[in-house]
């Protein structure tokens, strides 16, 4: 039986937020149809969500993806290439160094996300645990870099951390925005790094899941997710990059904190 359009419509939406907000959306895709007692469609379904928020960010970066697009294609040329002054040039390959560790990680790992990693009393570990590390980044991180400061080094490093984010309320942009808060960037910077960074991983991980998008999900519930997921995936990009040039991530620690006491309360209700 598909997947219910409703179930749909909520669900892309939690990934559209929870894309880019850093509260995981990986883990409200577990989660919500863990609290209602709904079907949970795997994830295949989670992946082709996922392609709703890659348009979303690629409609919002539009100007700086096709800049760097443009760097890229003059990196390869000799007569063109150069890394020094050319920072659409330098980016586009930070970005590409950046997502091998995800995606390494994410293959290896990928039987366990799909099963071990999906348990609740996990999630709410991590939601918490993870709400603390975002905490003390935002709080005592230098926030002086700019995006055009990147090096290698630092774009290494958040590459690894996205890694991590394979884990359910671990959150891939809260993670990556963490690992560039403790190297120094400013909030702006971390998150514009961060969600470019998704471009090339969400790309990945939806070509090698290409041919499962269609098992156990009907193609109307499908096309109602993606576009659920890419319109607030949209709006959540534009207004948490508003929202922290003025205020800092402890709202959405505090959210973390409350989805973790509430799947903790759920559990013990339910006896399990």
């Amino acid at each position: 039986m598909p997947v219910e359009i409703f179930h749909s419509f909520i669900l892309g939406l939690a990934q559209g937020l929870g894309e880019f907000l850093p509260i995981s959306s990986s883990a409200h895709l577990v989660i919500v149809p863990w609290l209602f007692g709904w079907r949970d469609p795997g994830l295949s379904f989670d992946i082709a969500l996922h392609w709703g928020t890659l348009v979303a960010v690629l409609v919002y970066f539009r100007r700086d993806v096709w800049l760097l697009l443009l760097g890229f294609w003059h990196s390869l040329k000799p007569s063109t290439r150069d890394f020094q002054r050319d920072v659409h040039q330098r980016m586009a390959w930070l970005l590409i160094f950046a997502s091998i560790p995800g995606a390494v990680i994410g293959k290896l790992l990928e039987e366990k996300a799909e099963s071990l990693f999906r348990n609740p009393v996990l999630i709410a570990a991590t939601l918490g645990g993870f709400g603390l590390i975002l905490l003390a980044a935002d709080r005592y991180g230098r926030r002086r870099k700019d995006l055009d400061q990147i090096r290698l080094v630092d774009a290494l490093w958040i590459g690894i951390s996205q890694a991590m984010a394979i884990i359910p309320g671990i959150s891939r942009s809260g993670v990556t925005i963490a690992a560039g808060l403790g190297l120094g960037y400013r909030r702006e910077a971390a998150a514009c790094f961060s969600f470019l960074m998704s471009i090339p991983i969400i790309l990945g991980a939806g070509m090698v899941k290409m041919g499962h998008f269609h098992d156990d999900v009907g193609y109307a519930g499908l096309a109602v997710g993606f576009l659920a997921s890419a319109i607030s995936g949209f709006f959540s990009i534009k207004y948490l990059l508003r929202f922290i040039a003025r205020h800092d991530f402890r709202s959405f620690v505090w959210y973390r904190f409350a989805l973790a006491a509430l799947i903790l309360a759920v559990l013990i209700v339910r006896g399990r």
